[in-house]
């Protein structure tokens, strides 16, 4: 169902609620960005006006997805290892952290790391299944990154919300739906929101919103989208051996919509999952 950002905002605020407004370093990025007059040390000036992002981009860097533990000594390094679209989609997820207090912020980490991995499985995907889906990696990462976004919003509000999460493991991982019902709020309408708030483009902000089903009345990218975030989520899920109650419910529609037969996903988690591991 549509969402009327307007009346939503309205009421989200209502409740206390509030979205994070973007940080100075993101405004000034993308507006360089849309200019195209910038260069990798342009770049490393902007982001280092904010201490907290650029400590935690030195941090993502250095993972085996993309320095393979390599020490940089520069932001400069950084972007030009990491990319130019991977660094704004990074410095985009790292500024929600600005909106994190420090009772949450353990909770925050887990969510982060977990949000981390399951981007990187979604771009993997969208790497290989390019010639079906027609979704690039960076966008399959960036939608991964932001797909559960409206949790640390909700997580500053209430501070129970994910309560399981204060856990070290990652198998906690609690029952968001059940979540949302015992605050009568909902974490993927609020996750939209903050998408739309922060400039993200239409379908990654639609996969967003409907990211916990797969919205049949979307189509094109938007809904391939879902479907890739889904599979990357399954297979995360696999991986940590962590119940996916929700994909035997979605199993034949997201299988299709990346255009693998429902016989063959075993052989195709074996492949992908074989990539990830592989660069950690």
């Amino acid at each position: 169902m549509a969402i009327d950002p307007d009346k939503a905002m309205k009421e989200l605020v209502s409740k206390g609620i509030k979205i994070p407004p973007q940080p100075k370093v993101l405004i000034e990025l993308r507006k360089m960005l849309g200019g195209d007059d910038y260069d990798m040390r342009s770049l490393a000036r902007v982001i280092s006006q904010d201490p907290g992002i650029s400590a935690m981009l030195f941090k993502a860097a250095r993972s085996p997805v993309f320095g393979r533990g390599k020490k940089f000594d520069s932001l400069e390094q950084v972007v030009m290892v990491v990319g130019v679209k991977q660094t704004f989609n990074l410095v985009q997820a790292m500024a929600l952290t600005s909106s994190v207090s420090d009772k949450t912020r353990k909770a925050f980490e887990i969510f982060w790391t977990r949000s981390q991995e399951i981007a990187q499985m979604a771009a993997l995907i969208a790497e290989d299944r390019i010639s079906v889906c027609n979704v690039f990696p960076d966008q399959a990462y960036m939608a991964g990154i932001f797909h559960e976004c409206g949790v640390p919003v909700l997580m500053q509000r209430f501070p129970d919300y994910c309560k399981a999460l204060q856990l070290e493991n990652t198998c906690c991982w609690p029952n968001l739906s059940d979540e949302d019902e015992r605050f009568h709020v909902d974490h993927c309408s609020v996750g939209y929101l903050v998408a739309k708030h922060w400039n993200l483009p239409d379908f990654v902000c639609a996969a967003i919103q409907y990211h916990h089903e797969m919205p049949r009345d979307e189509i094109g990218t938007a809904c391939t989208l879902v479907a890739i975030i889904q599979l990357a989520s399954h297979f995360y899920h696999r991986i940590t051996r962590v119940d996916d109650p929700l994909w035997p419910k979605i199993r034949e529609f997201v299988l299709n919509e990346v255009g693998i037969h429902v016989d063959g996903e075993q052989e195709y988690f074996d492949e992908i999952s074989e990539r990830y591991l592989d660069r950690h």
